[in-house]
């Protein structure tokens, strides 16, 4: 079963599902999209690759949830800097054999997100691939002028923070490349959330002094903090809120919650206490900045061992 529809009706399709929005003065059907912010605002602009066989695979992940998660790894960057998402834009590459309903479900997935957020898709581009289903997703967003939450603002001596439970999805993929089921339990895999109220919340409260999303893993993550910021940092074994799955409630390995990656929950330091919950969702302190240089984890017994970025890396073979 081909792919039907010429670019030319693929984009027509695309325009059709879109929607507008308030800072886009002319969106799809144009050279280029026109945005207009209000002054006093800075943008943030990120781009994130969705590549088939390196982020999904699809005997494993529905079309539609492909779409929210190309969509999620956008949002989550702009959620990281304390933003507020303001347009998208997609450029997809298809091989010619991809059936038309793949890139129906993949576009509903993504732009049913786009409308959770009420965020319009403002432009983008399709083309033939010769390989695989390659997605970018480009998201502008805004943030108040100097007000951006960076990686570099941690100093010494201050809390370590993260939102959410960590592990899910390195724990659904370790099951799924063992061909085991990944019941519903594992729906944060699937369905991740980009935790952008909890971001401008963060940033308006001026509590957070650097921040980043977990997109490649904890120690990975924590690592580019520590480095652009120049600290150290002792992260506590035990406190790390790890995911809990199956009918015991069990917790999944440590290993997934440090290194698993794709979780997209924010990882943020701060000199002042912060809430057990944030826009609702739940926030815990893992560990503390340090003057001395390099990662460190203290386990139950209270023994320090040296903790080394081991991100998803572990995880891509298997993809």
């Amino acid at each position: 079963m081909g792919m039907p529809l010429s670019e030319k009706k693929l984009i027509q399709q695309i325009r059709r599902m879109a929607r507008g929005g308030e800072s886009v003065l002319t969106g799809i059907g144009d050279d280029c999209a026109v945005l207009r912010l209000p002054p006093g605002l800075d943008l943030l602009v990120t781009t994130d690759f969705t590549i088939e066989k390196v982020h999904f695979r699809r005997d494993w992940h529905r079309p539609e949830l492909v779409g929210r998660r190309c969509l999620t790894r956008g949002l989550s960057d702009i959620a990281a800097m304390g933003g507020k998402p303001q347009a998208a834009f997609l450029s997809l590459a298809v091989p010619s054999d991809l059936p038309q309903k793949w890139v129906d479900r993949f576009l509903k997935g993504l732009l049913d997100l786009a409308e959770e957020f009420k965020l319009p898709l403002a432009g983008g581009d399709t083309a033939q691939s010769a390989g695989g289903i390659q997605a970018d997703i480009v998201v502008v967003g805004s943030v108040p002028k100097g007000k951006a939450v960076l990686r570099s603002g941690a100093k010494p001596g201050e809390r370590i923070y993260v939102t959410g439970e960590l592990g899910w999805s390195a724990a659904a993929l370790a099951r799924l490349v063992e061909s085991k089921p990944v019941g519903a339990e594992y729906f944060r895999h699937f369905r991740p959330q980009a935790r952008v109220a909890v971001g401008q919340s963060l940033r308006q409260r001026g509590v957070a002094s650097a921040m980043i999303d977990l997109s490649d893993g904890l120690s990975t993550d924590l690592e580019h903090i520590c480095k652009e910021s120049h600290v150290g940092a002792e992260i506590e074994a035990e406190a790390i809120p790890r995911a809990q799955v199956g009918v015991g409630k069990k917790r999944v390995a440590l290993e997934f919650a440090l290194h698993g990656g794709d979780d997209y929950e924010l990882l943020f330091t701060s000199a002042a206490a912060v809430p057990s919950q944030v826009a609702g969702v739940r926030v815990t302190r893992i560990g503390w900045t340090t003057e001395s240089a390099g990662m460190r984890l203290i386990g139950a017994d209270g023994k320090q061992q040296p903790l080394q970025a081991g991100g998803w890396e572990h995880f891509k073979g298997n993809l």
